[in-house]
């Protein structure tokens, strides 16, 4: 689990791609200080397992269904990335819950500064949109925000300088592609409403008038 709180700006320094996978060589320097072979880091937002460690940087594996839902499949050598480690159990929770597993992804509209900070406007598909309420929260590229304003297909962030200047959102332009993970307090409620619904159903029209007439009741 992760807070979307980032901690550095990476450099992916090699990308090796397969049919339908690839190896990411990540370098850093913070996160090196407490990392070890097995240990989960958000890259962009995206959960990732570290399989090789050597000095500042790391290797990690990403699967096929991880690339079709991320803009993972993109990065090449020199892109730079937002790093998160996962959650320590006795640390701060800045952030809100992210689980480091991407709903969609999301294309930037516009930027649009307004005194110290700057707007962010992001289009993206139902399916995410679905789930994003105005003053909700959204992990962006693994950036835990506030979402101010939410439109038909759309939705807009304002970020301060301090988190302008720790991660890679405004290094990013019109057009360029974001990871994006909804709050998953919304996407648990909905499931069990769903879940309600059809148990009520069942038990409606299992069980109704007529079917204890004509059984004698």
């Amino acid at each position: 689990m992760f807070t979307g709180i980032i901690e550095e700006i990476g450099t992916i320094k090699w990308v090796s791609n397969a049919n339908n996978s690839s190896r990411l060589t990540v370098e850093g320097n913070k996160i090196f200080d407490q990392i070890q072979i097995g240990d989960s880091v958000a890259v962009n937002g995206v959960c990732l397992t570290v399989c090789s460690l050597y000095g500042r940087t790391f290797e990690a594996d990403v699967m096929g269904e991880t690339i079709s839902r991320s803009s993972l499949g993109s990065l090449k050598a020199g892109s730079r990335v937002n790093l998160e480690r996962a959650m320590a159990a006795n640390g701060r929770f800045g952030g809100h819950i992210v689980s480091g597993h991407i709903d969609g992804t999301g294309k930037i509209t516009h930027f649009a500064p307004d005194e110290i900070a700057t707007w962010v406007q992001i289009a993206t598909s139902p399916d995410v949109m679905k789930y994003i309420v105005e003053k909700g929260s959204i992990a962006i590229d693994g950036i835990s925000l506030t979402v101010a304003k939410v439109e038909a297909d759309s939705f807009q962030v304002s970020l301060i300088p301090h988190t302008g200047s720790e991660t890679t959102l405004l290094q990013k332009k019109p057009g360029d592609v974001v990871n994006l993970e909804n709050d998953i307090i919304g996407k648990y409620v909905e499931k069990l409403m769903g879940f309600e619904s059809k148990q009520k159903n069942k038990t409606e029209s299992s069980i109704t008038m007529d079917f204890l007439s004509r059984n004698g009741f």
